[in-house]
């Protein structure tokens, strides 16, 4: 395999002396073994990071919750994590709470819904996902990543405008993604939500098939994102504002030719994804001839932006799903917690810098369902959802 490319020579490789030197030069970086990782991983290969006066140091994590451990416990700076975990250790949703700061979106859309062979030919036959759990004679089990995470959210969504009810029809299991498709070879799961390559690789092995991709619940989504402690962004802004800038360079990379096939290379070295560069590279490279929006990860910077609307939904959607009560007083509003968790003043700044434009606020969107998120009352939004566990 050849060498990684060299660093774009046309980067701004001044753009750190726009400002003071950041205060850390040695940052240590988490990821999960996911192609979306590519941003982290690019951005070491490639050292983004020099031009900017940091040195990245990648930590390969087993799950997300050995992930949020870590990154609470100060033995990572920062991290590849899933929008929803963020959020959710915000408000100690079944776990630690500490203040998070969402740095920057690396990535949206890249995620699928894959069911066992028994139950996607019970749904092809039957027509509709009630009467294939019928046929199962049981309840399914399904598999998320992470209670609070992107994954959950995406595979309850999914049900609900199916007319399954994600808490009453289904059994709800947590698995690492690296174990996901061993669990559905082994018979233990009937579904799963998971990010590639391993709906891909369920799909290549022959033990499941991907019925539907994250791209298509919400077209353009937001999925992982860079987040760290918020105490780290008080304590060494301008490092915060050099590593953004770093993986906006590694996001930007990544747009060019032939470089997603390149970075499959890397991400199937076992440090990193460990699986076959083919697998990972059907799913990277689907933006061509993709029926439903595929994975992205920079788009002129369109993709980075961490909108406050779009950590909003999230919100709404934990009250949908009772994993938090609906908040009405003044540290409760929605927007007001989006917010101070979306770190979107010190993304605009490391964004201009590079000469990078800032997107417009989204318009609205539709997802699977029909339901449209303007981003406007979030309480009147979950109320309208005919299948909503907030009240059950």
């Amino acid at each position: 395999m050849n060498e990684a490319t060299p660093m774009n020579p046309n980067a701004l490789t001044d753009a750190a002396s726009a400002d003071a030197l950041p205060e850390r030069t040695h940052l240590k970086i988490g990821f999960v073994p996911l192609s979306d990782a590519a941003p982290i991983v690019a951005a070491k290969l490639l050292e983004f990071g020099h031009a900017h006066g940091l040195t990245l140091e990648l930590s390969r994590e087993p799950s997300w919750a050995a992930l949020r451990d870590k990154l609470l416990a100060g033995e990572l700076d920062a991290a590849h994590a899933l929008y929803g975990l963020v959020y959710g250790v915000q408000l100690g949703l079944g776990g630690p709470q500490a203040d998070m700061a969402l740095l920057m979106v690396l990535a949206r859309n890249g995620q699928a819904i894959t069911l066992s062979n028994r139950l996607a030919d019970a749904f092809a036959t039957h027509g509709t996902l009630p009467r294939a759990f019928a046929a199962l004679g049981r309840k399914p089990v399904f598999a998320q990543t992470f209670p609070t995470g992107t994954h959950a959210m995406w595979l309850a969504y999914w049900l609900a405008a199916q007319g399954v009810h994600p808490l009453r029809d289904v059994e709800s299991v947590v698995i690492p993604p690296p174990q996901m498709v061993t669990a559905l070879a082994q018979e233990r799961l009937d579904g799963l939500c998971v990010g590639e390559p391993w709906n891909a690789l369920a799909q290549q092995r022959g033990v499941g098939r991907t019925v539907v991709q994250s791209g298509a619940i919400w077209p353009d989504h937001p999925e992982k994102v860079l987040a760290c402690r918020r105490e780290f962004v008080r304590a060494y802004p301008r490092t915060a504002k050099a590593l953004v800038r770093t993986l906006l360079e590694a996001c930007r990379w990544l747009d060019g030719a032939g470089h997603r096939r390149e970075i499959a290379q890397w991400l199937a070295h076992p440090e990193f994804v460990g699986v076959d560069a083919e697998v990972i590279a059907s799913r990277l490279e689907q933006a061509a001839h993709a029926s439903v929006a595929p994975v992205r990860f920079f788009d002129d910077g369109a993709v980075n932006y961490p909108h406050t609307s779009e950590g909003v939904w999230f919100l709404t959607q934990f009250e949908r799903w009772g994993l938090m009560a609906r908040r009405d007083d003044f540290r409760g509003d929605y927007r007001e917690i989006a917010q101070a968790i979306n770190q979107t003043a010190l993304y605009c700044e490391a964004a201009q810098s590079l000469q990078i434009g800032l997107p417009a606020e989204r318009p609205p969107q539709v997802l699977i369902d029909g339901r449209c998120w303007d981003g406007g009352d979030p309480h009147a939004y979950v109320d309208g959802f005919a299948i909503n566990g907030a009240h059950a």
